[in-house]
């Protein structure tokens, strides 16, 4: 099947041409997002293969649909990005990758408490810099801390496993009690116990029209002072500029982001010599208690090469006329 693949960086093309010796589908690479402006580049392709910096609203839909793309084939675990409506109106089936390596982005997560507890980023400017002061590093033992997970799927699930290998007493909330969860010691309780009780908070959650700012100032008025609050999910889970003030006033002593509301257009992007016109990402910057990183928690050789390979099998299915699996079904995301 012939495919067009958006956001195609030098990495998403090794990864899928390895796939592709097994699938042998014709992959044709645009390294450009997809978005009203360069839908008209996938005229004439069946398929298109997308990610999450790529614009599906309906009007670039629908010129998908009408150059001829029956699947939209997702590089991802999450749709947010893609107005499930119109596809499903439109006739485009849609596919993702649920679990590609949930033990990527919580490693990352992980990596982003330690970093944070301890400064390691800071300590590493500044024995560069000759200056090997101690000040200001103070941090705390990880062993009988509070850990809250907001989202106990696959990724929150393996997160859960490490911290409690740390020692930490692990809170959760989420709709949905994981057994997983419930063998390794964790307690689930309400959104607003968790909110209180927590020195570390880590969002593992979808984006969902329920979670979009689930962190906002009436959750932050609620959590414990000089709280750590990762974020390796998605951006709009917070609320950006009340996280902000939240670190001025010390109701957040810590914040770990891999993911930001407004991120395209700057992550995945070298913009080191532009003027960011973003203000308020820039803030962020300022505060020697954030630690930001670009959307990479997902980004390991073992992620992404069942990323390709999930994404190919999904394409191969759809070309048999079979189901994969992993196709999103809108009746069940709407219920």
């Amino acid at each position: 099947m012939r495919v067009a693949v958006f956001s195609a960086k030098s990495y998403v093309r090794r990864f899928l041409d390895a796939a592709n010796g097994r699938s042998e589908h014709d992959l044709v690479y645009f390294e450009t997002t997809l978005d009203r402006d360069t839908s008209l580049l996938a005229a004439g392709f069946p398929c298109v293969c997308a990610f999450v910096h790529d614009r599906l609203d309906r009007p670039v839909l629908k010129r998908l649909a009408y150059g001829g793309t029956r699947l939209l084939a997702l590089r991802s675990a999450g749709f947010n990005n893609v107005d499930l409506e119109a596809a499903a109106d439109l006739g485009i089936t849609v596919t993702r990758v649920p679990a590609y390596s949930p033990y990527a982005v919580a490693e990352h997560t992980v990596g982003l408490i330690l970093a944070l507890n301890r400064g390691i980023h800071r300590a590493y400017g500044r024995v560069r810099d000759g200056n090997f002061a101690l000040g200001g590093l103070l941090g705390f033992d990880l062993h009988g801390r509070t850990a809250g997970i907001i989202g106990t799927g696959v990724i929150g699930t393996t997160l859960a496993r490490i911290l409690s290998g740390f020692g930490c007493t692990v809170l959760a909330y989420d709709l949905h009690e994981n057994p997983e969860c419930l063998a390794l010691g964790v307690r689930y309780v309400e959104l607003d116990e968790l909110l209180a009780s927590s020195d570390i908070i880590s969002l593992n959650c979808p984006l969902t029209p329920e979670t979009y700012h689930l962190i906002d100032t009436d959750a932050l008025a609620r959590v414990k002072p000089g709280v750590m609050l990762i974020n390796t999910s998605r951006g709009a889970l917070i609320d950006t500029q009340a996280v902000t003030e939240a670190l001025k006033d010390g109701r957040v002593g810590y914040l770990g982001l891999d993911v930001y509301e407004e991120e395209d257009g700057l992550f995945d992007e070298d913009l080191s010599n532009e003027i960011i016109q973003d203000d308020v990402f820039m803030r962020l910057l300022t505060f020697p208690n954030v630690i930001v990183t670009a959307h990479q928690a997902y980004f390991t050789s073992d992620a992404l090469s069942n990323i390709a390979d999930t994404t190919l099998a999904n394409i191969s299915a759809f070309e048999r006329g079979e189901r994969s699996g992993n196709e999103v079904d809108i009746e069940r995301v709407r219920g």
